[in-house]
């Protein structure tokens, strides 16, 4: 296993987060990790009624199509949370401003000497959370929270869901279903 990946679980078991950390992903100009949860009886029934997940942009556009709407393909994950890696606090806001609005954000820090209070106390009132961390350790400084529900439901969203999906599967090697609803 990759040492950014322990430190990637660690922080969100820091963070009491239980899901699949998907790393790596590429969310509104960002490189951003997530922490998701399959949801196996929407998954079992997607898998079942030939509902792979859907990542393609293009293929959301259709959902503005008012004959399509009836077939639109339940999420099969829950988004737990989003942890963003920063070197220190002063970019933290700025990398977790927009994805509040998605789901719980959280930004790992490495572990430093120097009190950070301040910068901590500035995070806690937007609601991030900041856990620091090293080789072999990580910390909840700030509990996240999350501030989602005041922003509502966006396609975007949706779309991310499909990805992580997707990326849950290849990782898990989990079966979906190949052939699409039409």
């Amino acid at each position: 296993m990759r040492p950014v990946q322990s430190l990637l679980e660690r922080a969100a078991t820091a963070l009491g987060w239980d899901g699949v950390v998907v790393p790596d992903v590429a969310v509104l100009g960002q490189q951003v990790s997530a922490v998701v949860r399959l949801l196996p009886e929407v998954h079992e029934w997607r898998t079942a009624n030939g509902w792979p997940p859907r990542a393609d942009p293009s293929w959301f556009r259709s959902w503005f199509e008012p004959d399509a709407h009836d077939r639109l393909p339940v999420a099969a994950v829950e988004l737990v949370g989003v942890l963003v890696s920063e070197s220190t606090t002063d970019r933290a806001l700025q990398s977790c401003g927009t994805l509040l609005t998605l789901a719980p954000c959280a930004v790992m820090l490495p572990r430093t000497e120097e009190s950070q209070a301040w910068s901590y106390i500035e995070l806690d009132y937007y609601g991030i959370g900041v856990v620091v961390g090293d080789d072999t350790t990580a910390d909840l400084m700030v509990p996240p929270e999350d501030r989602s529900p005041e922003f509502g439901p966006s396609l975007f969203g949706r779309w991310l869901l499909e990805v992580l999906y997707e990326r849950v599967l290849k990782a898990s090697h989990a079966p979906a279903s190949s052939s699409p609803q039409a």
